[in-house]
């Protein structure tokens, strides 16, 4: 039996055979550490992705030793559904968490997460910043607490580093809370969305936690020098409110900046697909209503950027600590942006959309041995295949219940044919709160409801007959199917899949790959297979293999 079992797996080391073979923890030299970089609403929008003016040396650095993967795409363009799903290994219909405001355990008490599989292989786990949607959620995936005690600066207590800017945000949510109470918790009233403050990296939170990271990584190194790890740092930025040091924003002049060349929505698409910017809107130096104007624009792009800059020095202070322990030889490091963000195309602000701008993401691997060093890939992958490629790349055994496909082979081989297809979806954007869940009376009764009156006239003008409130805000779900050609959206009462998609979008990449056109009319063999494909994926819940 020995000599079979040597045989048949001769390519593999014994500790990662043990663990594939009997599921129990490798022996802990032999395994790779882990450093997982979640990185809120960025898009593809670094110097390595071909930006012309962002300035991200140090993920630029990190791409030319590792993989950049250019067609990435989250499964749901919003924090918590997103990060549910990348870090249980289940698509969102799965795991019920379609918006901001469900808990994980409460719907999903015992999946085991990616860090907990880990751990239970034997790894030490631990995360600084925002890896789950909230901070603190699901302390059962993390076996080790941050080293605070050796972390050399205090906490934030404020996203506003600007005293004036506190007190507005102070005295704007005690307004909305005297008025509206609990529901004010759900957005109702922020500070100014940028702020622009000459403080140190660590003033913010971002910073603090990265320093935070570092600590922690010292201080496990120095009492378990042998014992892998897997090591979460999460960044808050480029999420609103974009809040960075005068350093990050000095990097770029107003004159540099180029605003969104496409600011109207798809002509053709779906009026219930593009929302009016509630996320940004909400801030206290942004209009309530119209647009933004070009001036305003230009200072948002400033601030986005300015906040992109911060988290890539964040991240190469991560990766020169690494260095300094003597771990980065032995380290997978992978960054992921959660999802993409609209900058004023199609004419809005935010994610939350079904678009290629929402759905999209960056997405780096640099392994120790790498192959593919430098190179970038086509190959359509998703965030929910992070799951398994990571378990794959350390030796661990696959757990049942994940339903990606691990792009691990993508290291030896970039250019491979790989996945026909990725899926993602988002429930009624244009009458969803930002987070996803179904719109409050409190949002109709604030400055959201002309907003809202607005954009319900436009989707009733639509759908005509077929308008009906409570299935447009509480049961339609549109998913997008991106293929190597097509970026395929139909939209479908969630209570009856196989019903008639109240509406369907084709938008043909190769021919317009801004999304500018709905082309459903005109490709009506392609709509019914793409159709067809959506059901099978949404039925099987799981990634289409061919």
């Amino acid at each position: 039996m020995k000599l079979f079992i040597h045989q048949l797996f001769a390519p593999l080391r014994l500790g990662v055979l043990l663990a594939a073979f009997f599921q129990l923890p490798a022996i802990a030299s032999e395994k790779p550490n882990i450093l997982f970089i979640a990185i809120d609403d960025l898009r593809p929008e670094l110097g390595c992705y071909g930006s012309p003016i962002v300035k991200s040396p140090n993920l630029d650095a990190l791409a030319a030793r590792g993989l950049r993967f250019d067609r990435a795409y989250c499964q749901e363009a919003i924090c918590s559904p997103s990060r549910a799903s990348l870090l249980s290994g289940l698509r969102p219909d799965q795991t019920g968490i379609t918006h901001n405001y469900v808990q994980f355990r409460d719907l999903n008490p015992d999946v085991i997460t990616l860090p907990q599989h880990f751990m239970a292989q034997g790894y030490e786990t631990f995360s600084s910043g925002k890896i789950f949607h909230r901070p603190n959620d699901d302390p059962q995936s993390w076996s080790r607490k941050l080293a605070i005690n050796k972390t050399p600066y205090k906490k934030p207590n404020y996203t506003f580093a600007d005293p004036k800017n506190h007190e507005l945000h102070q005295r704007y949510r005690k307004e909305m809370f005297e008025k509206y109470g609990e529901a004010s918790k759900r957005g109702l009233a922020s500070g100014p969305a940028f702020e622009r403050y000459d403080v140190p990296d660590h003033a913010y939170v971002d910073g603090w936690h990265t320093e935070a990271a570092i600590a922690t990584l010292k201080d496990m190194v120095e009492k378990d020098a042998e014992k892998p790890f897997f090591l979460a740092l999460g960044f808050k930025l480029p999420h609103l409110n974009w809040v960075a040091p005068e350093k990050y924003w000095a990097l770029y002049d107003d004159d540099d900046i180029q605003l969104a060349s496409q600011t109207e929505g798809p002509k053709g698409g779906a009026q219930i697909g593009l929302h009016p910017s509630f996320e940004l809107r909400v801030r206290a130096n942004i209009p309530k209503i119209g647009l933004m104007g070009d001036d305003l624009s230009r200072t948002l792009l400033h601030a986005y950027y300015a906040s992109v800059s911060y988290v890539d020095a964040n991240i190469g202070k991560m990766l020169a600590a690494l260095e300094q322990v003597g771990k980065m030889e032995n380290t997978i490091v992978i960054v992921w942006g959660d999802h993409g963000w609209h900058l004023g195309d199609m004419g809005i602000w935010g994610k939350a959309t079904n678009y290629e701008i929402a759905t999209r993401v960056p997405l780096i691997l640099a392994t120790p041995d790498m192959r593919a060093k430098g190179k970038s890939t086509d190959a359509l992958v998703e965030l929910v295949d992070i799951y398994p490629t990571l378990c794959e790349l350390a030796g661990l055994p696959r757990p049942d219940h994940i339903v990606g496909k691990s792009f691990a082979p993508l290291i030896e081989d970039p250019d491979q044919d790989w996945k026909e297809f990725a899926l993602s979806q988002f429930p009624s954007p244009a009458l969803r709160e930002w987070a996803a869940n179904p719109l409050s009376p409190e949002m109709r009764e604030t400055f959201f409801g002309p907003l809202i009156e607005e954009v319900e006239g436009r989707i009733i003008k639509q759908q005509g007959d077929l308008w009906d409130r409570d299935l447009f805000e509480n049961h339609l779900m549109g998913y997008a199917l991106r293929t190597d050609q097509y970026r395929f959206i139909t939209w479908l009462d969630s209570r009856d899949l196989e019903a008639a998609p109240v509406f369907v979008e084709l938008y043909d990449h190769d021919n317009d790959p801004e999304e500018t056109i709905n082309v459903a009319d005109q490709y009506p063999d392609v709509v019914k297979e793409l159709s067809g494909k959506v059901l099978e994926m949404v039925r099987k819940g799981t990634s289409y293999r061919r």
